[in-house]
């Protein structure tokens, strides 16, 4: 099977295996960041099929949506791959990919790096800040029934992998927990561009936020 059809026919899989995901983690957060890892592949010496495979196949998964069963991903994606042919080597790669590219509280060590997964990883990095990253954030509060915002209760930094996942915190408090802190753990410089205007947006969204909320504006 050549390179051009398997791409195709995991877009077709992943379509359909995220048709109900919840919006922030659903077939068009893939999209995007397929299309953010083909850009900022283009200024780095990667295997662009394994970043094409590795950015699609990225959150077949999410462990968020599946009782915190981190190898579920791994294994979806490798039963996958193997049905349509693709060599060990690649699948490997791809489970790599899966296992070791979130952020998961900032304080889990990567066990695995590529080149590849340094664009997925910025590329998906890239979808959770700025605009869509503020979008995606409440999406995601509403979907868990949390608070928009509690003054009382402050965001902690420099959680344990367990506390992180396992936080009820107001969605406010994901911004100092995660959101503010990605453009200073890109990889890549196109990544690392983008963050910036990205992370100057939710700045400006937080300032507004805070005005509103104290009744200043």
């Amino acid at each position: 099977m050549n390179k051009q059809l398997i791409i195709s026919k995991t877009e077709e899989f992943v379509k359909q295996t995220l048709k109900n995901a919840e919006g922030g983690h659903d077939w068009f957060h893939i999209l995007r960041v397929w299309n953010n890892a083909k850009l900022i592949a283009e200024n780095e010496k990667v295997d662009i099929f394994i970043v094409e495979l590795g950015a699609l196949l990225h959150d077949i998964a999410d462990s968020k949506f599946h009782s915190g069963d981190e190898t579920l991903g791994p294994k979806v994606a490798r039963e996958f791959l193997k049905k349509i042919a693709v060599s060990e080597e690649i699948i490997l790669h791809i489970e790599n990919i899966i296992t070791n590219i979130s952020y998961k509280g900032g304080n889990f060590k990567q066990t695995f790096t590529s080149p590849e997964l340094a664009v997925i990883q910025d590329a998906d990095r890239l979808d959770a800040i700025g605009a869509i990253g503020i979008a995606r954030c409440f999406n995601y509060g509403g979907f868990k029934n949390r608070p928009l915002y509690n003054p009382q209760i402050q965001p902690k930094l420099n959680q344990t992998k367990e506390e992180y996942k396992n936080s009820e915190a107001p969605t406010i408090n994901h911004f100092y927990e995660k959101l503010l802190l990605l453009k200073d753990k890109m990889n890549t410089a196109s990544g690392k561009k983008i963050a910036e205007e990205r992370h100057q947006y939710m700045e400006a969204f937080l300032q507004q936020f805070y005005s509103e909320w104290n009744g200043l504006k």
